[in-house]
């Protein structure tokens, strides 16, 4: 049977603490078609960062089995996002003089080479190296110098550094699960691929990305990121409050904060009542709703805060004009936008990814926003995944599941 002819097929795996996501997308022409996706929990994972391979490679095998079912195709490449606390990010600046007075792409390379040429810790590596502008003699903010004429060429670049063995873990999980890995990229660069535009890049915007065991911050301004920052608390903190503060175990804990929790327990009426189970076989209890309001407020309080207080010392607050964006599944819980708004005293929105077609329904949340950024940050800086085509099937049966599974995540 002859098959369609495909456009290229492109795969993004976001290796998260609390979810593997992967995200398989085609590519016609300029738009993507999001065709497969696979979702199962993640095991082997702490804080962004792979504390147990085995289980990781794991959990990674049974997402890529779901996709390549949904999608029709074998994946063996994959674009993969990394994240967690040891990942720096900090601005350089590179300084050249040019050779045959017209800028030539290699003047380019060697501007930036000489902008990454920093000293970094042996036990880091850089993971991006993202130029932000350049200037010709002094004549600044331009984006691309090819063709100039000029005697002095400096660029501004942001840096990302990662571990070297949290990246290098993170290859080796993808490599036991038979993938390559085309390209490693920080996780809230790809995001931001997904849920902002190009006027809130320019217009300056800070993108946060709450996900299980971390939150990743990243400024934009003038069309390019400015500054990352990473906050070593996530969802996870505010399930563990749950099951400490309610005397619950965690994974009842976790079902609580999805069904019923609320980031500001002002808003809870206060004769709502919720079950909440005991551990040991006691007898499950009725608690206030409000409860549990009282538990999560002060925990996102304090994350916001701390993110809010990173913003305000790097000196970016007074840059972001666009206001803020939430993603990640902690986004998802009820009057975090509210909070937030107080908190940042700017203009906050929860950040879907947008920009798809295909079964983009299925990927219509802040929890895939990372994986669909991944597909588009590769398509769009040409890292390509390869696939084998083989007969698809299966797409009616695991549409429903990942629904069903995506009720009961955050």
């Amino acid at each position: 049977m002859a098959h369609e002819q495909r456009g290229e097929v492109i795969v993004g795996l976001d290796i998260g603490t609390t979810k593997i996501c992967v995200v398989v997308g085609e590519v016609r022409g300029s738009q993507l078609d999001v065709i497969g996706i696979g979702v199962h929990p993640s095991v082997g994972l702490r804080k962004g960062v792979v504390v147990n391979i085995e289980s990781t490679v794991n959990s990674i095998r049974k997402a890529v089995e779901e996709a390549e079912m949904m999608a029709g195709c074998e994946i063996g490449s994959v674009c993969v996002g990394i994240a967690g606390s040891h990942i720096k990010g900090f601005n350089s600046h590179g300084l050249i003089a040019i050779k045959q007075r017209e800028i030539r792409a290699e003047d380019i390379d060697r501007v930036v080479d000489a902008a990454r040429a920093v000293p970094i810790p042996p036990d880091q590596e850089i993971i991006h190296v993202l130029p932000q502008e350049y200037i010709v003699d002094d004549q600044a903010e331009i984006q691309d110098p090819l063709g100039m004429t000029g005697v002095r060429l400096e660029a501004d670049v942001h840096i990302v550094t990662g571990s070297v063995t949290a990246v290098h873990n993170i290859v080796k999980c993808c490599h036991k699960a038979e993938l390559e890995v085309s390209d490693v990229v920080l996780e809230p660069l790809a995001s931001a691929e997904a849920v902002l535009t190009q006027e809130e890049k320019e217009l300056g915007i800070a993108l946060l990305d709450i996900g299980g065991g971390t939150s990743d911050l990243a400024v934009f301004g003038d069309g390019h990121i400015k500054h990352t920052f990473v906050l070593g608390l996530g969802g996870h903190n505010l399930t563990n409050d749950l099951s400490v503060g309610l005397r619950t175990p965690l994974r009842e804990a976790e079902r609580l904060k999805e069904e019923y929790g609320c980031a500001l327990s002002a808003m809870i009426d206060k004769d709502q009542t919720i079950e909440v189970p005991s551990v040991g076989g006691r007898r499950s209890r009725k608690l206030s709703r409000k409860v549990m309001g009282e538990i999560l407020e002060p925990r996102i309080e304090e994350m916001l805060t701390m993110v809010n207080q990173e913003l305000i010392e790097s000196k970016f607050k007074e840059q972001i004009n666009a206001g803020l964006v939430l993603t990640g599944g902690t986004a998802l819980l009820a009057n975090i936008v509210d909070i937030g708004e107080q908190i940042f005293d700017l203009p906050v929105r929860i950040g879907f990814p947008q920009n798809v077609g295909g079964v983009s329904d299925m990927v219509n949340t802040p929890q895939c926003a990372t994986g669909v950024g991944l597909v588009l940050y590769a398509m769009h800086h040409g890292t390509k995944g390869r696939f084998r085509t083989r007969d698809g099937g299966g797409l009616g049966r695991l549409a429903g599941r990942m629904r069903d599974w995506f009720k009961g995540m955050m």
